[in-house]
């Protein structure tokens, strides 16, 4: 899709005239010797990975909030829940194929075999706690390649203007004769062509990092708010319940 994207602007922005400010100049930096290969598109590519990965989590923490809605525990005021009665309890939350089971089915699945084991409410409450902070852990693993391209997106950027004003140095060196008018003209635009290439790359890269991790913080808080949620329902529905016999 990002490669699909670049393609698509680059039909639909114009290439930019020498000393023209254009959209696709600031974008693709379309003026370049070497476009396609410019760092803008690199960029962009990136940046969709990016999206990519984090519309995956976001859709993982919508299918973790509905699993509450299946009501897998018994949610009345009355019910009370011993060892023989959690046999049915685990047969609908126990891992069934190669799939791996949603956050809740695996609090509950935790808690029931510790119960059955233990017949401790309180071991089986410092399970579910150790549980739970687990699984924070593992959610913020998940989000370690999307944050290195947070990172990796602004190192672009200032690599790209490092270049730039490189590049404008070393033209700034040949100068031509003042009396020359159209070769000072033309030694000019080359000059900040190359200043244009070395702010455009950063203002690029700091947009798109913006917006990944603006994006980053609502999918982690929606599969945390997830989580935390199930920790509360197992708390309410079955550590509340459980009766030692």
């Amino acid at each position: 899709m990002g490669t699909g994207f670049v393609v698509a602007l680059s039909f639909l922005l114009a290439a930019p005239e020498p000393g023209q400010v254009t959209a696709g100049g600031i974008l693709l930096d379309q003026g370049a010797a070497a476009y396609p290969l410019t760092i803008q598109n690199l960029m962009w590519i990136l940046f969709f990975v990016g999206l990519g990965d984090v519309w995956l989590r976001f859709v993982h923490g919508g299918r973790e909030a509905r699993q509450m809605d299946y009501r897998l525990l018994p949610e009345d005021a009355e019910t009370m829940l011993r060892a023989r009665d959690l046999g049915a309890v685990y047969d609908r939350v126990r891992p069934r194929g190669d799939a791996e089971p949603y956050f809740l089915q695996r609090l509950i699945g935790r808690v029931v075999l510790q119960f059955q084991g233990s017949r401790s409410v309180e071991q089986s409450n410092a399970l579910l706690n150790s549980s739970l902070e687990l699984i924070q852990h593992e959610i913020d693993l998940k989000y370690n390649m999307m944050r290195y391209l947070v990172w990796l997106i602004p190192t672009l950027g200032f690599i790209g203007t490092v270049v730039g004003i490189a590049l404008s140095l070393r033209e700034a060196g040949d100068m031509p004769t003042l009396g020359d008018r159209e070769a000072l003209r033309g030694w000019l635009q080359s000059v900040t062509g190359d200043l244009a290439l070395a702010f455009n790359t950063t203002m690029v890269a700091l947009v798109l990092s913006a917006v990944l991790v603006f994006l980053l913080h609502v999918a982690q808080g929606r599969e945390e708010a997830a989580l935390n949620r199930a920790g509360q329902y197992c708390l309410d529905n079955l550590i509340n319940r459980l009766f030692e016999e």
